[in-house]
């Protein structure tokens, strides 16, 4: 997440500059690049009882994945949701599920961002890109999405 959210903020430089010099952005930054970025995909789960969705009936026992990308991005939730926008303040997101499948290590991955965005920025003033970003190498078909490397002048 740190790879990803570097490079999504190296592509919005207005974004970044908010949160390398502004201490109350950093927060609601971190929210919008885990709703943005969603790094786990498809979340395997088994309905309890029969859900009716969209017009189809879903019986109990029913293996479905859940798409976390596309909650994060649903337009009856969030205006542009494909838009980064670090300024939207609390849309929320399930970017480390919900309930009961709430990821234990949110705490500690929200708290590693909302000190490593800032102090990578703030180390780093001039961290550009050292390649075009269609060049990114990105870890393709893993469970967790996420970059091969970032190379990144300073």
């Amino acid at each position: 997440m740190l790879g990803l959210g570097t490079l999504a903020l190296l592509r919005h430089p207005e974004q970044l500059a908010m949160v390398r010099d502004d201490p109350a952005r950093v927060e609601p930054a971190v929210e919008e690049l885990l709703r943005w970025l969603a790094i786990v995909h498809a979340v395997p789960r088994t309905t309890t009882a029969e859900v009716r969705l969209a017009g189809h009936t879903i019986p109990a026992g029913s293996m479905v994945l859940v798409s976390v990308p596309a909650a994060n991005r649903d337009e009856a939730l969030i205006d542009k949701p494909d838009t980064l926008d670090i300024t939207r303040g609390g849309a929320g997101h399930v970017a480390f599920g919900h309930g009961i499948h709430h990821c234990l290590g949110a705490p500690l991955a929200r708290m590693e961002m909302r000190i490593g965005f800032p102090a990578l920025l703030r180390r780093f003033p001039d961290l550009a890109l050292a390649e075009p970003y269609e060049n990114v190498a990105f870890q393709p078909f893993n469970i967790i999405y996420g970059l091969r490397s970032l190379r990144v002048t300073w």
